[in-house]
């Protein structure tokens, strides 16, 4: 095929696509709104009385992360409407008569499919928690009337050395910001026996140290008999945690970014913490914006069949494929988080399995 051939073909298929796309982004985050975020807000207006003005922020605010989980399906339904439509006008059948493989259709689909999925993964990283951290202040402060607070409170850490506890670090209040807290209770361990104990009024993060003030230190012995050791005013503290490192260690990895949850990941293997859930998550994040390459080459593949449905057969083909695919990666996902299968493996085995059998459907078109 000629170069300008190709450029005009490419430009048919993706204007094609395009209204299908923006088609399906719509009609699935209304199934998704409709379908649990509306009776939430609802609730909100009738129940606890809360204004208009707040529950339209609420909404718009969760929104993005809706609008994430939709476009992968909205991939597989422009593919399979627009080659449905290709096939039914023996479009298709008119360019393998012109020796214009399958293949070579496709070519166009997954480039638009790639920068879908470059997208969702971006959009996903900066939009997303962002507007997931505002939707949680306006429930915690325009809702639930609590009060803003930069504290927070009863913060556990643990060390490891060689595999067995060396510390527990109990802090009652912290305040990342400024480098402080309150109410310091460390336990160091020895071969897994408590041999130290240090409490102490407060801390600060000095210099890249933390300096603990007004404390004492305890001795345990080997019948776990308590005895004071001695009382200090300043004593310096190797605590290899920044204060935000430790404010992060308490917050929900749902709405860390990829970046904040490996560091945070990172920082509970420092300390021991079993993590093969939260790689389920960190893989999973990177694997589902790609579900949009997968599904496109599925819908295209099965879009091009023989078929006399109109619009809505094939949509609800498409609920059933995206319902499909969200079993196995649910499936895969409680065996990565449980151990049977590594982490890796678990978040991308529906992306290997739906990209096969896409694969399968795209080669059996030419035959």
């Amino acid at each position: 095929m000629k170069p300008g051939n190709t450029r005009i073909l490419n430009i048919y298929i993706l204007k094609e696509l395009s209204g299908s796309f923006f088609f399906g982004v719509m009609a699935f985050t209304l199934i998704l709104v409709a379908g649990d975020l509306l009776f939430d807000l609802a609730d909100l207006i009738i129940e606890k009385g809360v204004s208009l003005f707040v529950v339209l922020r609420l909404f718009l605010y969760r929104l993005p992360a809706v609008v994430t989980l939709t476009l992968p399906m909205a991939c597989l339904l422009s593919t399979l409407l627009s080659f449905g439509r290709l096939s039914s006008n023996s479009e298709l059948i008119a360019l393998r008569a012109s020796g214009v493989a399958f293949q070579r259709i496709l070519k166009p689909v997954m480039v638009a499919a790639l920068m879908i999925g470059a997208f969702a993964l971006l959009f996903n990283e900066t939009i997303v928690p962002l507007a997931n951290k505002a939707a949680m202040n306006i429930m915690r402060y325009e809702v639930a009337r609590e009060k803003p607070s930069l504290l927070q409170e009863r913060v556990f850490l643990r060390e490891e050395s060689e595999g067995t506890l060396s510390r527990v670090i109990y802090i009652n209040r912290l305040e990342p910001r400024e480098g402080r807290m309150e109410e310091v209770l460390i336990q160091e361990f020895e071969k897994g026996r408590l041999r130290r104990i240090t409490t102490s009024r407060e801390g600060e993060w000095v210099d890249g140290y933390w300096i603990l003030s007004d404390g004492e230190v305890f001795e345990v012995d080997n019948k776990g008999a308590v005895s004071l050791l001695f009382r200090f005013q300043e004593q310096k503290t190797r605590l290899d945690l920044t204060p935000r490192e430790i404010s992060r260690a308490s917050t929900d990895p749902e709405d860390m970014s990829i970046f904040e949850l490996y560091d945070h990941i990172a920082l509970l293997e420092k300390q021991g913490m079993k993590t093969g859930p939260l790689w389920v998550i960190f893989h999973l994040r990177i694997a589902i914006p790609w579900a949009s390459i997968v599904l496109a080459i599925v819908g295209a593949s099965l879009g091009v069949r023989p078929q006399r449905s109109g619009p809505g057969v094939g949509f609800g083909l498409s609920i059933i494929i995206v319902f499909a695919y969200y079993v196995v990666m649910s499936f895969c996902k409680s065996l990565g988080q449980s151990g049977f299968l590594l982490p890796v493996i678990s978040a991308w085995i529906p992306n290997v399995v739906f990209l096969g059998f896409g694969s399968f459907l795209a080669r059996r078109v030419n035959h």
